[in-house]
């Protein structure tokens, strides 16, 4: 991925990692447009960054989809690097009387059908650059899951076995598909508390280190890894997955 002179379109682009890298792109002289669902929230960032561009996208809304498509290909044809980064995390205890599938079904079509939904959308334009990339954020926990979190963690085990199967179909089209897999990060994705735990990795710390990765074309088999997230990622080949299982998930 080259780190200057692209067009680039973020999902889940208000807040956490994807305002984060967002911003970083943008200050490094990059067109970037961000998307959410609050309008207000869009034009504050773009306010604090001029050139900065906001469109709003509801990924639970297939007409808003479709509209933000059309945007973009009327507005920013060049478009070059889609990061698809739109996610929510909720915890679930199946062992709960009444327990149902409503917030599996909320992280399924958020996590799972917003990507490929908004891969869909922008394929087709993103085929016609040279040099264009797909970034999608999955997570740490693709690799070993927590189990309080059992659909967030699946849906990003199906992000990165799926995006496998996209960087081989694409391998013969100038289009790289790349997979970051955050470690535990100080953003509000799991609520406010972590934003400010210290046991998770600052946001800036996590970009930069990122950024030094996508420089630098470090990240093998598409996988974009910070060394946080290295030793989860291969605990299994080095038979460490039930230990490394029982610590994130205590009896």
């Amino acid at each position: 991925m080259q780190m200057t002179g692209n067009t680039i379109l973020v999902t889940g682009g208000t807040s956490g990692i994807g305002r984060a890298l967002a911003e970083a792109f943008h200050d490094l002289g990059n067109k970037v447009i961000i998307t959410g669902r609050r309008t207000a929230l869009l034009a504050e960032i773009c306010a604090a960054r001029p050139g900065m561009s906001g469109l709003e996208l509801d990924l639970g809304d297939p007409a808003s989809l479709a509209r933000l498509s059309g945007e973009v290909q009327a507005s920013f044809p060049d478009l070059n690097v889609l990061i698809a980064n739109a996610g929510i995390s909720r915890g679930e205890d199946m062992t709960a009387e009444g327990w149902n599938t409503t917030t599996a079904r909320a992280i399924v079509e958020t996590n799972i059908m917003g990507v490929l939904d908004g891969v869909a959308a922008f394929l087709p334009l993103l085929k016609q650059r040279p040099g264009a990339t797909i970034l999608a954020t999955s997570s740490n926990l693709a690799f070993i899951p927590r189990a309080d979190f059992p659909t967030y963690c699946a849906s990003k085990a199906f992000l990165h076995s799926w995006l496998q199967s996209l960087r081989h179909q694409l391998r013969h089209i100038p289009v790289e598909v790349l997979e970051l897999a955050p470690p535990y990060v100080q953003t509000e994705l799991t609520g406010t508390a972590q934003a400010s735990d210290a046991r998770a990795m600052p946001v800036a710390a996590y970009i930069a280190e990122v950024l030094q990765l996508l420089a630098a074309g470090n990240h093998p088999r598409g996988e974009v890894l910070v060394e946080r997230d290295r030793s989860r990622r291969s605990a299994e080949r080095d038979g460490r997955y039930e230990e490394v299982f029982a610590a994130l998930n205590p009896s």
